[in-house]
């Protein structure tokens, strides 16, 4: 499968690398060097330098490229709205969006479909400091502001930077299982398989914002304690702090209250386990710590726009 990933001036290298090396990665578990090929195309031959100065050799320009592609993508760059007004280069991803298996885009890369008319009608991802940005330029798309990656019919678009190898990791496992595509993410050591629905902030990413330790102290206790007594007063005790005091600390180092943190983690968890197992509602609240149903619902429905059960349709283990 020949994977083309459109850059432009001081595109953001990890757009470009990250999935390359997933795709390479996949062909290197399969035994078969040729499973993918990875090629950089750009819209001027030579030496493309990305927005960190290092430089990558175009293989191919848009007007120069003559081989089928089976998987195009558009990676970002900060500069990337000056380039979607460029016709040649919109009538290119026109026709090649005809005849590809399927394309897409890594961060502001999207900005690019959205002026070629591709994004209309669509469910969209960009980077989350973009997201509104992209939302008003293309009122038709439907952008997703917290997806870390999403696919709609042959379109398949993701958040900023990492996000790229995780919308990469969903391509391998569609073309060739999950096996595979977890095997890829041990090898480059992800995290984890991100799956496309979960949010770009996560409870444990907001943990590690806190400067002061006692707050952090209180945030991993809530981490690893989501079923016991986590109200303010409980949490404030844990601290040594009066509750005023405590909730003033806790939203000038964090941005959240204690209580919207305390719901961030539980139902990030929560749908973890929606994800991995087939638990109804009642379960899930109570393993995350939610006395009632009707509020652990309410609150997954802030948090994802869905129900659990239309979750679990979207994004099935």
């Amino acid at each position: 499968m020949r994977i083309a990933i459109l850059a432009f001036p001081r595109f953001q290298l990890l757009d470009v690398a990250g999935p390359a090396d997933v795709f390479v990665e996949a062909s290197r578990q399969l035994g078969n060097p040729r499973a993918y090929q990875v090629q950089l195309i750009g819209t001027e031959t030579g030496m493309l330098q990305s927005s960190s100065g290092l430089r990558l050799a175009v293989d191919a320009t848009v007007a120069t490229h003559r081989a089928r592609i089976d998987t195009l993508l558009i990676a970002g760059s900060p500069e990337i709205e000056d380039m979607a007004t460029d016709a040649q280069l919109q009538g290119w991803l026109r026709r090649q969006s005809r005849t590809v298996r399927r394309y897409g885009s890594v961060c502001t890369g999207a900005f690019v479909l959205g002026a070629t008319g591709l994004l209309q009608g669509k469910r969209v991802a960009t980077h989350w400091n973009a997201a509104a940005r992209l939302a008003a330029s293309y009122p038709g798309a439907c952008v997703e502001a917290d997806a870390i990656h999403v696919k709609d019919g042959k379109l398949f678009t993701s958040a900023g930077v990492t996000a790229g190898m995780d919308l990469a990791l969903a391509m391998v496992e569609e073309d060739h299982g999950r096996e595979l595509a977890l095997r890829v993410a041990r090898q480059l050591v992800m995290f984890l398989k991100r799956p496309g629905g979960q949010s770009q902030f996560s409870a444990h990413l907001a943990a590690q914002t806190s400067e002061r330790s006692g707050v952090r102290a209180v945030q991993d206790h809530v981490l690893a304690n989501l079923a016991d007594d986590l109200s303010i007063s409980a949490l404030a005790s844990r601290a040594g702090m009066s509750e005023r005091s405590f909730a003033r600390i806790f939203r000038s180092e964090t941005g959240t209250t204690p209580a919207e943190f305390v719901e961030r983690a539980r139902i990030d968890a929560a749908r973890r386990l929606a994800e991995e197992s087939d638990l109804p509602a009642k379960r899930l609240a109570a393993a995350v710590g939610y006395a009632n149903v009707d509020g652990f619902r309410r609150a997954f429905g802030r948090r994802f726009g869905v129900s659990v059960a239309e979750y679990r349709k979207r994004f099935p283990a």
